[in-house]
């Protein structure tokens, strides 16, 4: 510093900062070696605090204003500095500016996707990220604990260690929360809130404050989304029989715009029709196995000036006959004890044995109590070809 440098700090009596960037959080008051004229007037603008700093030691904080820099209004360091008369002479202290506004559109994200256990998904990563707006809420806590020395500190000196503040604390609510990964949407605003209030304690102890904080997305790897869109597909798409009919007649009406290429395309076209066929049957389900189109359409007719379009491939096996029906199983009282169950045929042959009559009890499934024999109308009829007993002589 040259001779009319010293002489020119010397002779400031005016002490103030003038922000010309967007993102410097905290400035020092340069002059020569720290000295402060008696009587001089600190500036302190809107969106400032001034920290007066003696051998490392807080001392005094202006909030917004103009203030004349005497004893009175320099309680903390006139005491630090053992002035118990006033002062006259220039003072050493080093001035710190600090920026009070709101840093707005902070960034924070997911370095490394966060592992959850989804409902539906099972196992599966996210990543998030969002902004937020930040202000220096204690100068004095923020110089002392972030800044130190620091003669022109910026946003960009300390928003990783907030980044990984808000991370550390998002990750934690997002697996206690347990909402489902395609409900996450529904609850960006929920946990803007939560995460703001869960953080807001380790933020002060810096001198801080988080005004908002905002979810902007959360997002699946992108093999879980491309997946997720295929599954939405199928939902546009609905019937895929249908579907397939389109695309095949799509495909016609593309081939017949190009003649010469019939040709050479007629046999592709006839193993297309084939396996569209194939396809309509089995997505039509078991009432069209029994149709007429069974073995799927035919190939149509050949252009004139083509070669003949193959036929369809070779016939579906016919589906196997349903089982039959079972028979109604009864159960019957032959000495007063109750044997069976047994099926027509078997009570028609003891029938034919006399062992089972007109008067033997009998009961199946519905039926409220056991009755005759001759009362049922299914066992009546197994004993019309069998006598009634002989009339007492």
């Amino acid at each position: 510093m040259g001779i009319w440098d010293k002489l020119k700090a010397e002779l400031i009596d005016i002490v103030e900062w003038l922000d010309p960037s967007s993102d410097a959080m905290v400035h020092r008051f340069e002059r020569y070696n720290n000295e402060i004229k008696h009587g001089a007037k600190l500036v302190v603008r809107a969106g400032q605090a001034a920290v007066f700093v003696n051998e490392g030691q807080i001392a005094d904080v202006f909030n917004p204003g103009m203030h004349t820099l005497e004893t009175k209004n320099l309680p903390l360091l006139a005491t630090l500095l053992g002035w118990k008369y006033g002062f006259e002479s220039p003072f050493k202290a080093e001035v710190y500016f600090c920026s009070t506004r709101r840093f707005t559109d902070m960034k924070w994200g997911t370095k490394n996707p966060i592992m959850l256990r989804d409902a539906e998904f099972g196992p599966t990563r996210l990543r998030a990220f969002g902004t937020y707006v930040v202000h220096v809420s204690d100068p004095a806590a923020f110089i002392k604990a972030i800044v130190g020395t620091d003669a022109h500190f910026t946003t960009d000196e300390i928003t990783n260690q907030l980044r990984n503040l808000i991370v550390a604390r998002f990750s934690d609510i997002l697996g206690e929360s347990k909402i489902p990964v395609l409900d996450l949407a529904a609850n960006y605003d929920e946990l803007g809130v939560f995460i703001t209030n869960r953080i807001q304690a380790e933020f002060a102890a810096y001198g801080l404050e988080v005004s908002q904080l905002l979810v902007e997305n959360i997002s699946l790897p992108p093999a879980v989304e491309e997946a997720l869109d295929k599954r939405t597909s199928m939902g546009v798409i609905g019937d895929l029989r249908r579907y397939t009919e389109f695309q095949t007649a799509e495909a016609m009406a593309a081939a017949a715009k190009n003649p010469g290429g019939m040709a050479a395309g007629g046999m592709g076209m006839g193993m297309g029709f084939a396996m569209a066929g194939q396809m309509g049957q089995a997505m039509s389900g078991p009432q069209a196995q029994h149709g007429p189109a069974q073995h799927g359409p035919q190939a149509p007719a050949p252009a004139s000036h083509g070669p003949q379009a193959p036929a369809p491939g070779p016939q579906a096996p016919s589906p196997a006959p349903p089982p039959l029906p079972s028979q109604t199983q009864y159960y019957v009282a032959i000495n007063s004890q109750q044997a069976g169950p047994f099926d027509l045929n078997a009570l028609r042959s003891k029938a034919q044995s006399g062992e089972f009559t007109r008067d033997t009890l009998v009961w199946k499934a519905g039926m409220t109590a056991w009755s005759p024999a001759a009362e049922v109308d299914e066992t009546r009829s197994l004993l019309a070809s069998v006598p009634p007993p002989l009339p007492p002589k």
